[in-house]
């Protein structure tokens, strides 16, 4: 008489490889999700450097006179020490930026691209970052099953871009 494979240990490998297959799920998942999150960051941060750190920077005002394509231009008026009037800066044209109106800016070093400063830009700059948790947070809930960090990234995204758009 063979005796047979008794069922705990067919039950045990099953177990096993069910929760290797569900580490390895999250693990990549989460890996996504990560990478998703970093490049928010990334493309937020290349503005948002210049609104946040602001010290030693030019700051002012730029009236915009003039709209071409994805650029809009108008005189540069300092209000920082150090800064220099310019007779012409860059700033790129949004939905928020208007011919005829005027913004706080601060300019890039080294260029004559200026950027909005105050609560409107820094709320803008991170737009991006914004973007990317609304889909990270569709990546984490699918992929990973954590419904509630999923929903705190989402909600965190919406509060975000709803405050740059009441703001801009």
């Amino acid at each position: 008489m063979i005796p047979a494979m008794p069922a705990s240990a067919t039950t045990a490998r099953r177990q096993a490889s069910v929760t290797a297959l569900w580490f390895g799920r999250v693990a990549a998942m989460g890996a996504v999700a990560a990478l998703i999150l970093f490049a928010g960051v990334w493309g937020s941060w290349g503005t948002a450097q210049h609104v946040m750190l602001t010290k030693g920077r030019e700051r002012g005002t730029v009236e915009v006179a003039r709209c071409d394509g994805d650029a809009c231009t108008g005189p540069f008026t300092p209000v920082s020490t150090g800064a220099r009037a310019r007779a012409r800066v860059e700033i790129a044209k949004s939905v928020a930026v208007r011919e005829g109106l005027t913004y706080d800016v601060v300019v890039k070093p080294g260029t004559d691209e200026v950027v909005r400063s105050g609560p409107a830009g820094v709320l803008y700059a991170w737009v991006p970052f914004g973007g990317a948790l609304l889909l990270a947070s569709v990546v984490v809930a699918g992929g990973m099953r954590l419904t509630r960090v999923a929903w705190l990234l989402a909600g965190s995204g919406t509060v975000l871009l709803t405050a740059a758009f009441v703001t801009l």
